[in-house]
Formats: structure tokens, C-alpha cells, sequence
């Protein structure tokens, strides 16, 4: 019989095209061919998401109809705490997820995030389970940094370090003391966790100087679905694309300033593949108006996409921007764009500046300049040369495949250390 593992992710991939969601279920689908282990995936929805069975009366949980081994966690996110990253239903749905556990008896649970579920599901899960591994990804730093997990200073500027004094600069409204307990919660409930995942070098060395015991932690690269490279029709390449969701952090005004700084004279065209634009705060929504006007002889708003399609979009892109003003961690969209031969243009901090080698198979521009991010386009658009020379120097991406095979290696691994705990070494006290 095969070993399960359960995937618990804060929004499933069918209702949100973010990038942590659409990497799990890739995993996920990778792990349906092991024979080893098999999958379970559990993902929050609203209550009234279209396309979302309802639920037992008694039961927050509904499974979908193409697949009895996705489970579907009904959660509405206004009971979500976002300081301190917990439900406020009096524990109602940890007694529910409790039963999940006993019911299905997984051998490891892959936490992908908590966002909206709760960080007290780890240790939910180490209570109703203790023989159970507990591996989780890191995929961003909402546990370090109460700013939509970006490590920006809410004044402005990129943050390098937390602590009680600087975050209570940032959120004035909350106490040094409150945010000390933030960490010490959150901390309590991380200690649960066998091993996390880094995405990126730069992600591991911020958790480790918050407090994740270096131990406890390991780079491990995403894997991706293996692409055929795109053959190079005979263009000219100035043909630019922004793949992602519009948040403030994204950099899309940056890049849409770039193009107004340009001006329609610029022999270059930009495709913005953008999601999530009307879930924007009002004011970031009535400046890409202002921008998209004033820039649409040379920018095209083509809208979201859908993951299949991105091979013909990228066959229709020469160069792919990601102009991010935070630290970003492993941006999916890059190693898309190197799978698919495309060479990538981005903000020169975090896991952007990780991924891309300037003039290897990439640009770099300073973070936030709009006058450095035109420049680069300007001496890129049509520049056929320097494009064959960096997309001859995108080097392999790793599949998927072999990233499920090390993630299976972790489950043996993680499993194997519960079984056999090391002699002397007490177990992490459950917070009460």
C-alpha cells in the first residue's frame, strides 16, 4: 500500500491562479504517477465560490467531482486573523480537520501555505497525528513580515531585518510586545515541522536569521513540466510580456512608466498578461488606467491567462520582464520563460537576481527604475545578437519529474526520522 502524503495549500489552483498555487498542483499531479507514495490535496475555498459543491451541514469540507482526492476546506477568509496568521472560530475547524487527519491517516502533511487555514493546523496536525512527518514549503515571508509577506517597509523602501521595533514602526498600531508574541506564536507552532523547504538560497537565509534552525531547513528547486524550446522565427526581437498577477509589489507600474518614458516612437511592444486586476485597491487601479492610456500605442492589456496557453504566448514573446520591487522568492514565470528558450528582464535583488545572470541569459536593472528598466528595453528591442547570445546561455530547467523523485527522497527521509526519533533528542513541546 502506498504511503499518503497530503498537500495543504491556502487557495486551490481551479479558483486562483497564483504561482504557489499552480507549482502545488503540478507536484500533486507529478506524485499521482509515484508508486510509492499517493497524493491527497487539500485547498481552501470560500463558501460560495462558483463551481463549489456545498459542504456536509457538519463538515467545512467537500471533495471535487473530477477527483475524490482533492478536498476542498469551505473557509470563509473574514475569520482569518492575518497578524497573527490564526482562525477565529474558536477552533472549530481544527476539530474538523482533526477527524480529516484521523480519517485519512496521511504519513507526511506538505504544507504549501496556511494563509486563510491557520498556522495552529501544524500543530493540529502533530496532535492528532504524532507519528506523521510535517514538511513545509516556504514560498514567501508572511511569518517574518506582517506586509503581505513581502519585506517592504510600509514607508517605502526594501526591508533587510525584522524585529518588534522595526515592524512596529512600519504598523504603528501594533506594539513592539505584539509583535514579539506574533513571532513567539508563530515560532511555537513552527517548531512542529520536520523540515522546510527554500525554494531560493536568498528565501533560506532570511528564515535562518528569523529563527529556523539551519537543520531544519533545505534548498530544494522547484520542477517544472518539461517544454519543447520554441523554434526562433525569423523576427526581429522587441516583442516584451509581463506573465503574473497585478499586485502592488509586481512592479507594473515601474514597467508601464518605463514604456511612457519611452514614448510611442519606441519600436518595442509590451503584452501585459495580468490577473487579479479588479481585486486591486481602487487608487493602484486608476493609476494603470492613467498609464495604460497614456502608453497604448506600444502596450497591449491582454488580460489573465490560463496556464495551458502560456506556450503560445511565449511563442509570441521575445523578451519577458519581471520587474518586481520586492525581494520575490523563485518566480515561477522565470523558469517558465527559460524552459521555453525566452530570455528574462528583471529587478536586480532576492530570487530574481538568483535565477537571472545579467548578460548570461538575462538583464538586470536596478530595482525601481523606471528610467534604468526603459534603457535596458531600449538597447534590447530589435537587438538580435544580444538576444541569440543570452538565450544561447539558458542553461537547463529542471524537470519535474526529477523534482518529485527529491521530494520523495524527503518523505522517506522525514518518515524514516519520526520512526526512529535520534537518541536524546526531546520532541518539540505542543503549544497548549
Amino acid at each position: 500500500m502506498r504511503k499518503r502524503v497530503l498537500f495543504v495549500l491556502h487557495n486551490h489552483p481551479a479558483l486562483s491562479p497564483g504561482g504557489s498555487e499552480a507549482y502545488t498542483m503540478q507536484v500533486y499531479r507529478a506524485l499521482r504517477r509515484s508508486r510509492e507514495f499517493e497524493p491527497l490535496l487539500l485547498a481552501r475555498a470560500e463558501p460560495d465560490a462558483a463551481g463549489v459543491a456545498a459542504g456536509h451541514p457538519r463538515s467545512p469540507f467537500s471533495s471535487r467531482d473530477e477527483d475524490q482526492n482533492q478536498i476542498m476546506a469551505l473557509l470563509p477568509e473574514a475569520g482569518y486573523d492575518k497578524f497573527f496568521m490564526r482562525r477565529t472560530d474558536n477552533g472549530e475547524f481544527l476539530e474538523h480537520f482533526g477527524e480529516l487527519l484521523r480519517h485519512h491517516r496521511p504519513d507526511v502533511v506538505h504544507f504549501q501555505h496556511t494563509l486563510f487555514l491557520g498556522a495552529e493546523m501544524i500543530t493540529a496536525v502533530r496532535r492528532a497525528l504524532p507519528e506523521a512527518a510535517i514538511v513545509f514549503t516556504l514560498h514567501e515571508y508572511l511569518p517574518i513580515c506582517h506586509h503581505y509577506g513581502q519585506l517592504v517597509r510600509t514607508m517605502g523602501g526594501l526591508c533587510t531585518m525584522s524585529s518588534p521595533r522595526r515592524c512596529h514602526q512600519c504598523f504603528p498600531q501594533h506594539s513592539p510586545q505584539e509583535f514579539f508574541l506574533r513571532k513567539q506564536l508563530i515560532q511555537s507552532h513552527f517548531d512542529q515541522v520536520d523540515l522546510f523547504i527554500a525554494p531560493s538560497r536568498f528565501l533560506l537565509e532570511r528564515y535562518v536569521e528569523w529563527g529556523v534552525p539551519r537543520r531544519k531547513i533545505r534548498f530544494e528547486e522547484h520542477g517544472f513540466a518539461p517544454r519543447r524550446r520554441l523554434a526562433s522565427p525569423n523576427r526581429p526581437r522587441k516583442r516584451f510580456a509581463f506573465f503574473g498577477v497585478l499586485t502592488p509589489f509586481k512592479g507594473i507600474d515601474v514597467l508601464l512608466k518605463a514604456m511612457r518614458r519611452l514614448g510611442p516612437e519606441f519600436e518595442g511592444e509590451l503584452h501585459i498578461h495580468g490577473a487579479n486586476y479588479a481585486e486591486q485597491p481602487e487608487e493602484m487601479r486608476q493609476q494603470l488606467a492613467e498609464l495604460l492610456d497614456a502608453t497604448s500605442a506600444t502596450v497591449t492589456y491582454d488580460g489573465p491567462y490560463d496556464h495551458d496557453t502560456l506556450p503560445r504566448l511565449m511563442a509570441d514573446t521575445d523578451w519577458v520582464i519581471v520587474p518586481s520591487t520586492w525581494w520575490e522568492n523563485s518566480p515561477l514565470v522565470i523558469q517558465e520563460a527559460f524552459m521555453h528558450g525566452r530570455p528574462v528582464i528583471c529587478s536586480d535583488i532576492g530570487g530574481m537576481a538568483e535565477h537571472v545572470q545579467h548578460q548570461v541569459n538575462g538583464l538586470q536593472f536596478p530595482v525601481g527604475s523606471e528610467e534604468s528598466l526603459a534603457a535596458t528595453m531600449r538597447a534590447a528591442a530589435g537587438n538580435d545578437e544580444l538576444w541569440e547570445r543570452l538565450a544561447a546561455g539558458i542553461g537547463q530547467v529542471r524537470t519535474m519529474a526529477d523534482h518529485a523523485e527529491a521530494l520523495e527522497s524527503i518523505y522517506r527521509q522525514t518518515i524514516g526520522a519520526r520512526a526512529a526519533p535520534s537518541i536524546g533528542r526531546a520532541p518539540a513541546p505542543v503549544p497548549g
